[in-house]
C-alpha cells in the first residue's frame, strides 16, 4: 500500500543517515519512527454543522409526528448576526447549513405552486434532507416568506459571509428523491431522467437505473407518519418502471430497510449489469451534476460537503472538481467516505479536500470513552500511522447528523467525556475539525420524535425543537442566557479549544511526536486511559496529555533526550502556559516531572 511504501522508504532514509541503524543510533531511529512522515499543512478550517431547520426554531412542544405548526421549523432568517458572531466566537471559520435544498416533505406547498410529496415514499413528515427534489431550488420550511425562500437564503450566505464565516452546504451525488422534479432550473437545464430510455435497466446516458416492465410497490410494512394522516398516504406510488433504490436496491418492491424513498443516479457504471465503467462520451448526469455545483458556485456558496461520496466513481470527482474550481479557486470539497482502502483514491484521483474520519479516530475514540473491553488510547497511534501521508486531509469529528449524541446514554452519557477527546480530535494532527449544533452544550438528542426515533440522534426526519440547544438560542439572542453553569463552563472548554487551535501555528503547521510508547512504563500512566503527545515547530511546542478518567491523575512525564535535542532545547526546567486554563507552571523537560491531569480533561502545554 501506498502509505506503508512510504514508511519503509523514510525509515531506509534514516538508517543511512544515522550509519546503518546499530544499536547506537537505536534511539534516533526510534524518534523518528515515533513522527509523523508527512509535511504538515495548514489546513486546520474548524467546521459548526448545523441541522438548518432545527438550529433557530424555539418552538418546545415536541410532539412525535408532529407538524410544521405544532412543532415548528427553524428558518433562514432565525440565523441572525447574533448567531453567526457567536458561532465565529466559538473558533468556527465554516458553518455547514444542512438540509437547504429542496427536498421531500410532508407538508401542504402547494399553493405556492410546490408539488405535493407522497408520504409513501416519505421519511418522516419533515423529509429527510438526503431526498432532494429540486437541486435548483431551496427547503420551502426555512423561509418565512415562501415565495421568497431563495432570496432569504441569499441573505444567509451575505450575512455569513459579513460575519466572516464561510458557507458550506450539502451536495447528494449518489441519489434523489423517488419524485424528483426541478421547477427551478435554468432554462439550459433538462431534468434528470428527462430523455432517459426507461426500456433498458442501464445505458450509459441515462440518468437512472430501470427495472424493465416492473411497476414500483412500497414496501411491505410501511407505515409513513406513523398513526398520523396525510392526503398521500394511501400505500401507493406511481411509478412504472420501477427505478434503482438509492442504495442500489435493484427490486422493484425494496424493503424498509432500504433507501427506497430515493432513486440511483447512473455515473456510467453499470451497476445492475457487470460492472463495467463506461465514461466516454462523458455521461449525462456528470454533466448535469456538474451545472448544479456550478450554479451553487456562482451563487457564493464556498464549499459542498459530499453525501455518501465513494459510492460515485472518483474518475467523476477527478472529472467535476477541477472544473467548479475554474468557478472559484478556494472552494472546498469534503467526501463522507467509510473505506481506508479508498482514501488515497478519493484524494489523488477524485481530487477531494478533505475525507471523513470516522472509521479510524472517530470509532477509536468512541470506544474508549465508552471504556470498551479491549479499547485502549494507544489504538490512535496506530490510526494516525495508518493514515500518515493523508492526516492533514482528515475530516475529525465526535458529532455530525448521523452519528448519537456524546451526552446520549446510548454514547457516552456524558458531555464532559468528550472533552478529552475533542483535544485529540482538534490538535492531533493538521487537518480540519468539526462540531455539531448543540455539541458544545451537550445536548443528549432525547425524545420520541417521530420517524427518527429516540436513539441518541437529534432527528433529521422530524419538526422538532432541540432542548438544551434551545438554552443557548434564548429566544434568538444566542447568548446561552438559559444555560447551566456546567453548560457555560462545557461552552467555553470548547471555545477556548478550537480558537487556540485554530490560531497556533504549531497545531497548523507543527510535527507530531507521539510520546505513548515512552509512557507505557511511566510512574502513574495508564496508556490504555491517557494518551500523550507533542506538536512542534521551531519557535513553539505544545505537550498535549489527554485523561480518559473519571478521577483526576498525576503521571510521570518523560520526554527522550533527543527529542528534547530535535526540537532545539536541553534537559531542564522549562516554564509553560497551560493553553486551556491560561495558567503558567513549570516541570521538568526530561524524564520524572509528574503533572496533574483533570478528571476528564486535559493539558496544553505550550513552553
Amino acid at each position: 500500500m501506498k502509505l506503508i511504501n512510504k514508511r519503509v522508504l523514510v525509515f531506509i532514509a534514516v538508517c543511512l543517515l544515522f550509519g546503518g541503524c546499530n544499536t547506537e543510533k537505536k534511539e534516533s531511529v526510534l524518534v523518528m519512527e515515533q513522527m509523523q512522515k508527512e509535511t504538515p499543512e495548514d489546513h486546520k478550517i474548524i467546521i459548526y454543522q448545523m441541522m438548518t431547520r432545527l438550529f433557530g426554531n424555539t418552538n418546545s412542544t415536541n410532539k412525535p409526528w408532529g407538524t410544521l405548526e405544532e412543532n415548528g421549523v427553524g428558518k433562514f432568517d432565525h440565523i441572525n448576526d447574533a448567531a453567526l458572531k457567536s458561532i465565529k466566537d466559538l473558533g468556527a471559520s465554516h458553518v455547514w447549513y444542512t438540509g437547504v435544498l429542496e427536498h421531500a416533505v410532508c407538508t401542504d406547498y402547494t399553493k405556492f405552486g410546490i408539488q405535493l410529496d407522497d408520504a409513501d415514499v416519505v421519511k418522516g413528515r419533515a423529509g429527510s434532507p438526503y431526498a432532494i427534489k429540486d437541486y435548483y431550488d431551496v427547503n420551502p420550511d426555512l423561509a418565512i416568506d415562501v415565495k421568497n425562500r431563495k432570496a432569504e437564503f441569499m441573505s444567509l450566505v451575505k450575512r455569513t459571509h459579513d460575519n466572516g464565516l464561510k458557507v458550506l452546504i450539502d451536495f447528494v451525488p449518489n441519489h434523489v428523491a423517488r419524485a424528483y422534479h426541478s421547477d427551478a432550473k435554468p432554462e439550459n437545464v433538462k431534468d434528470f431522467g428527462e430523455t432517459d430510455n426507461t426500456s433498458l435497466a442501464f445505458d450509459p446516458q441515462n440518468n437512472f437505473y430501470y427495472i424493465p416492465g416492473e411497476p414500483f410497490k412500497v414496501p411491505e410494512g410501511y407505515t409513513p407518519l406513523g398513526d398520523t394522516s396525510f392526503p398521500t398516504k394511501d400505500g401507493k406510488f406511481d411509478e412504472n418502471p420501477a427505478k434503482v433504490s438509492g442504495n442500489g436496491a435493484a427490486v422493484s418492491q425494496p424493503s424498509v430497510n432500504d433507501w427506497f424513498e430515493t432513486v440511483r443516479l447512473n455515473y456510467g457504471v453499470d451497476h445492475v449489469g457487470d460492472g463495467t465503467k463506461h465514461f466516454e462520451p462523458v455521461p449525462s448526469t456528470w454533466e448535469k451534476c456538474r451545472q448544479i455545483l456550478a450554479y451553487w458556485a456562482e451563487q457564493g456558496v464556498d464549499g459542498f460537503r459530499c453525501d455518501m461520496a465513494e459510492m460515485v466513481p472518483s474518475e467523476f470527482w477527478g472529472w467535476v472538481i477541477p472544473k467548479i474550481q475554474e468557478v472559484n479557486p478556494e472552494i472546498i470539497f469534503i467526501a463522507e467516505i467509510y473505506n481506508p482502502n479508498a482514501y488515497n483514491e478519493y484524494i489523488d484521483q477524485g481530487k477531494f479536500d478533505y475525507l471523513y474520519d470516522k472509521v479510524g479516530m472517530y470509532d477509536s475514540l468512541r470506544a474508549v470513552m465508552e471504556n470498551r473491553q479491549g479499547a485502549s488510547a494507544k489504538h490512535f497511534t496506530k490510526v494516525w500511522k495508518d493514515l500518515d501521508g493523508v492526516n492533514n486531509h482528515m475530516l475529525r469529528f465526535l458529532e455530525n447528523h448521523d452519528e448519537q449524541r456524546i451526552a446520549s446514554e446510548e454514547f457516552a452519557g456524558s458531555a464532559i467525556k468528550g472533552r478529552p477527546a475533542m483535544v485529540v480530535s482538534a490538535t492531533l494532527n493538521s487537518g480540519p475539525v468539526m462540531v455539531y449544533f448543540g455539541q458544545e452544550v451537550g445536548e443528549p438528542g432525547r425524545g420520541e420524535s417521530g420517524f427518527g426515533g429516540d436513539d441518541g440522534r437529534t432527528t433529521i426526519f422530524d419538526y422538532w425543537g432541540v432542548p438544551e440547544h434551545q438554552k443557548w438560542v434564548n429566544d434568538h439572542k444566542y447568548d446561552g442566557g438559559q444555560l447551566s453553569d456546567e453548560q457555560k463552563e462545557l461552552r467555553a472548554f470548547y471555545k477556548q479549544l478550537l480558537n487556540v487551535t485554530k490560531n497556533s501555528e504549531v497545531f497548523k503547521t507543527g510535527k507530531l511526536y507521539d510520546l505513548q510508547a515512552d509512557h507505557k512504563n511511566a510512574e502513574g500512566f495508564n496508556a490504555d486511559r491517557q494518551y500523550i503527545y507533542i506538536r512542534y515547530t521551531g519557535k513553539e511546542r505544545v505537550l498535549v496529555v489527554t485523561n480518559f478518567m473519571g478521577e483526576s491523575v498525576s503521571p510521570s512525564i518523560n520526554i527522550p533526550e533527543a527529542l528534547i535535542k530535535e526540537m532545539g532545547l536541553t534537559v531542564g526546567k522549562v516554564k509553560a502556559e497551560e493553553l486551556l486554563t491560561g495558567k503558567e507552571l513549570e516541570f521538568e523537560l526530561g524524564k520524572g516531572s509528574k503533572l496533574e491531569i483533570p478528571a476528564y480533561g486535559a493539558l496544553m502545554l505550550k513552553f
